[in-house]
């Protein structure tokens, strides 16, 4: 029975990641079907004024570019956000890296930066200073950025099942991603992330976790029933990897730094 199982995953589970069966995606869904209300403010706003606790929150303004250097400075990211430039990936901030050197043309551009919040403190003197988003100013070439559009992304509770999907093309900004494959497993095994940045996966409807590439452990458990023999789909929401060749793998054991 073992033989028959490693032939339908393509003698690939426990291999090394370089002969691992590649789960590859071919179809994209954008972010505008799991937006939520979406608020309009001049200042930048903690993802608690706009009704997040936890998750997702884009932030988007427009903003002149200017030549020579242009310089990101913000004053408050809790906890980690991923910086867009017209569609373009510019690099990422945390509330301990808090500027960022953009590589965009000089002129009239679309800001938008996508923040998760990784955790709330719950004890401790810092338990009254646990905002999170982004909050305080927001500065430009050293002009401040106003006019701003914030955006609950409501990515954890999004059905990928329900999701409207196209063939993949260029990623750009963030996107859901779909891939399908065949694989009967016995037991656990693991879906090796390495390579992707921080978002969440889903495999036949079922949320399994989520990842992020600051982390040691670079894989997420597949519990023994979640694959099928034929027809499995495996959905992926990255706010850092804008690569469309992009795959993931299976393995038999755990994957690390």
């Amino acid at each position: 029975m073992k033989k028959t199982v490693l032939l339908l995953c393509g003698l690939s589970l426990g291999m090394l990641r370089g002969g691992a069966q590649e789960l590859k995606m071919t179809e994209s869904a954008p972010l505008t079907q799991v937006y939520g209300e979406i608020s309009e403010s001049d200042e930048l706003l903690p993802m608690n004024d706009v009704g997040v606790e936890f998750g997702y929150v884009l932030y988007e303004a427009a903003v002149t570019v200017p030549e020579g250097e242009a310089l990101l400075e913000l004053e408050n990211v809790r906890d980690y956000a991923t910086v867009y430039v017209d569609g373009k990936f510019q690099g990422t901030v945390t509330d301990n890296r808090k500027t960022l050197e953009l590589t965009a043309e000089p002129g009239l551009r679309t800001l938008c930066l996508y923040v998760e919040n990784i955790g709330r403190i719950t004890y401790g003197p810092e338990i009254l200073d646990n905002s999170k988003g982004l909050f305080g100013s927001a500065r430009l070439g050293g002009g401040e950025i106003s006019g701003w559009k914030i955006t609950p992304l409501e990515v954890r509770d999004a059905d990928p099942e329900g999701l409207a999907f196209e063939p993949l093309g260029a990623c750009g900004e963030p996107c859901f991603r779909r891939g399908h494959f065949d694989c009967a497993a016995e037991g656990d095994v693991y879906l090796d992330v390495s390579g992707w940045g921080m978002g969440e996966v889903w495999i036949n409807g079922r949320y399994l976790g989520s990842f992020w590439d600051e982390e040691k452990q670079q894989s997420i458990l597949i519990p023994a029933g979640v694959l099928t023999p034929k027809g499995n789909r495996i959905v992926v929401f990255d706010i850092k990897n804008d690569d469309p060749a992009s795959t993931m793998r299976l393995s038999e054991k755990p994957v690390f730094k």
